[in-house]
């Protein structure tokens, strides 16, 4: 045991995480040659594409250090705020922690806040700077920052480059010399904790492990704590770039379990798993609850493949614990699913892997934050949906969400992005600079403001040199309206919205013309309204497409085109009567691109 090493990569986003456990996978001859290839542990489709790092990834590495043998579990980590939580699953399953900081962006926030996480766990930190061979490196300013970050001594930051594979000798060198052996009693009672799991369609649900103390042995009965179901270990083992079988594992280790299960609702990240003859006396404390920021509902296409959906949101929640959903039916769009994301990157993501992995072609709708909506008795429920929120005379106050932000961006963007902020309803709680140019501004913003498109626009406006980190602080009263949207005199419920009074009509008169442009053309004129309440406080009217009823009458009497527009009249009545609009998908997704 005590030449085990547990240890993850933290960073920001795309500062070279995956790339560098790349080369510790090489230079440790865990990959041979001939499977080598770019981002080796992102096994999606999707994280290939977007070059980003959407689920946690283990696997085991040899190295031999002054001739003894060591065993290396390494956790490559997402650096997206969204999936935060994969990063707090993984930072508790291990000792150690390498903090990588690119040496030509320096420190930004999610590296501020995943290191605060890694030192909440009493987790090791060793700090690489990587990308050292790029001309744009600064490393020597950068070396300051993390410096007065982490108050250690320069000698101990190690340079580094994941693309050249410099200094990748020293960080295997540091993990076995700095991280501490991983501790527990093999001979205790069985405890492992369960920080993942993924869906096999031939052999079950598979759940990931690391053993704090006791051992495993394979055909061992055993039992998770949470669900109190019993299962026989049919096999356990290592993770290798495959699944590597192994007879028994002891404290320390990280591994894998196999016991045929079939149903997703049995395995719960977190949840501990000890023998049935012999069990713990406590289970073990895991890491945080996860919290939905974002609500949007989902909704098949086709209504009869709503139990599809079902399964294929079950099976996606084991690869994603952070998903939440819970059916609900909307009466534009029948039955669906209210489902609660990280953010609108999550939510994005999840689309796309239920669009790729599960054939599921879905409607998503304007996403959402919860609400907390007291009546005049002063009880509390809690509103995720606009359609839920109840009669306007019963309401006495609404309080919605506030989040903490961080900024941490260059001087020479601090008036765009307070003037971005103060937009928002944001308020400055304070700004400091952290060291030379650069500033972090901290705001106290609604989360409902941050929720679209205020990450795209942050970039934007600092080309791409601010980052961006947050977390909830709490509630407060707010002055919110429902702003429904009328199709026809209809209230189309998916398209509903609750916002600041402030906003509200600028918003539902820009609602109204970007639906005027999607929503096809029919035989009868469409009046497309934006209402709160019973007060119209928008409107615009898609002209009816018309047959030229009149073409046929060449010369002749007045009277005969009047009788026959006089015909065409009555029968666009009749249609409009019974006629129904159908919202095109494009339209649900437009709301969140209105700029």
């Amino acid at each position: 045991m005590k030449n085990i090493r547990n240890f993850c990569i933290i960073a920001h986003i795309d500062h070279g995480k995956s790339t560098l456990a790349d080369r510790l996978l090489e230079r440790t001859n865990t990959i041979s040659a001939k499977d080598m290839e770019a981002q080796v542990l992102d096994d999606m489709d999707l994280e290939r594409e977007r070059g980003i790092t959407i689920k946690s990834h283990a696997i085991q590495m040899q190295h031999v250090v002054d001739g003894e043998k060591y065993t290396l579990n390494l956790i490559d980590t997402p650096g997206h705020v969204d999936f935060s939580y994969e990063v707090s699953r993984s930072i508790a399953a291990c000792e150690g922690a390498l903090l990588i900081v690119d040496a030509s962006q320096g420190i930004q926030a999610q590296t501020i806040s995943n290191l605060y996480m890694a030192i909440d766990n009493d987790l090791e930190i060793i700090p690489v700077l990587n990308k050292c061979d790029l001309d744009s490196a600064n490393p020597d300013e950068v070396e300051d920052q993390i410096v007065d970050l982490l108050g250690c001594d320069s000698s101990d930051i190690i340079r580094a480059s994941g693309k050249t594979g410099m200094g990748v000798d020293d960080i295997l060198e540091a993990i076995v010399k700095r991280i501490p052996a991983p501790q527990g009693d093999p001979d205790a009672p069985l405890q492992a904790l369960i920080f993942d799991s993924v869906f096999n369609p031939f052999r079950g649900i598979i759940a990931y492990f690391k053993i704090e103390n006791g051992t495993i042995h394979k055909n061992d009965f055993v039992k998770f704590v949470a669900t109190g179901k019993e299962y026989h270990a049919d096999e356990i083992g290592v993770l290798n770039l495959e699944m590597l079988p192994r007879e028994e594992l002891s404290a320390g280790n990280v591994g894998y379990i196999i016991s045929g299960i079939k149903t997703s609702k049995e395995v719960k990240v977190g949840d501990t798993i000890t023998h049935v003859q012999r069990p713990c006396e406590n289970a073990i404390d895991g890491f945080e609850e996860v919290k939905p920021m974002v609500f949007a509902g989902v909704y098949p296409i086709e209504t009869e493949d709503f139990e599809n959906l079902r399964a294929s949101l079950e099976k996606l929640q084991l690869n994603d614990a952070s998903l939440t959903f819970q059916p609900e039916s909307s009466v534009a769009l029948g039955f669906g699913f209210r489902c609660g994301f990280l953010g609108l990157l999550h939510m994005e993501i999840i689309q796309e892997r239920l669009g790729r992995e599960f054939d599921m072609d879905v409607i998503t709708t304007v996403p959402n934050v919860s609400y907390r909506v007291y009546d005049k008795k002063n009880q509390m429920t809690e509103v995720h949906n606009p359609s839920g929120l109840p009669d306007i005379t019963l309401i006495d106050h609404i309080e919605e969400p506030y989040i903490r932000s961080s900024i941490i961006t260059t001087a020479d963007f601090i008036g765009p992005i307070m003037t971005l902020c103060l937009g928002k309803r944001g308020e400055l709680v304070k700004q400091e600079f952290i060291s030379g140019n650069r500033v972090e501004l901290i705001f106290d913003m609604p989360l409902g403001e941050i929720v679209i498109d205020f990450y795209d626009k942050l970039k934007s406006i600092s080309k791409g040199y601010a980052s961006f980190d947050y977390h909830i602080s709490g509630f407060r009263p707010s002055r919110l309206v429902k702003l429904d949207i009328l199709l026809n005199g209809e209230s189309v419920d998916a398209l509903s919205t609750l916002t600041h009074a402030d906003n509200a009509v600028t918003f539902g008169r820009r609602m109204c013309e970007k639906l005027k442009e999607l929503i096809p053309r029919q035989q009868f004129d469409i009046a497309i309204q934006a209402a709160i309440g019973a007060k119209i406080v928008a409107r615009e009217t898609i002209k009816a497409v018309r047959k030229d009823v009149t073409a046929k009458c060449y010369g002749g009497d007045i009277s005969r085109k009047r009788k026959l527009l006089e015909k065409q009249k009555k029968g666009k009545k009749r249609m409009k009567q019974i006629g129904s609009v159908e919202v095109p998908q494009k339209a649900f997704l437009a709301v969140l691109k209105l700029d």
